[in-house]
């Protein structure tokens, strides 16, 4: 199974050319491990978008001055959310998406194009 991706609406995640785009490594870790675990059947996809939905309607709700948008803050959000209670908790899920993001550009990608 592969996730079935918005393509428009609150839950599309970005795209240049209708390729998905990531500004940060952590972003496609991310990105991965939401996918992975939905495949792997901890949770289903339709929980995962509504769960990214309403952390995006909240922030669209309250933005602050400071805070700025982040597709994949609130995609790693609502992994937590879909998480917490249940295989993992929010406190792992964070943690290991802290480990993962410290890693070197290209650490897990030891070929040249």
């Amino acid at each position: 199974m592969t996730a079935p991706l918005d393509i428009e609406g609150p839950a599309a995640p970005p795209r240049s050319n209708g390729e998905l785009v990531f500004a940060e490594p952590w972003e496609s870790r991310a990105f991965s491990m939401a996918v992975t675990l939905c495949e792997a059947g901890v949770f289903t996809w339709p929980q995962f978008q509504a769960a990214l939905i309403a952390r995006i309607a909240r922030w669209e709700s309250a933005p602050t001055e400071d805070a700025h948008w982040s597709y994949y803050q609130h995609w790693l959000g609502a992994l937590e959310d879909v998480l917490d209670g249940g295989a993992v908790s929010a406190v792992e899920v964070t943690t290991r998406a802290r480990t993962l993001a410290q890693r070197p550009i290209g650490y897990d990608h030891d070929h040249q194009h």
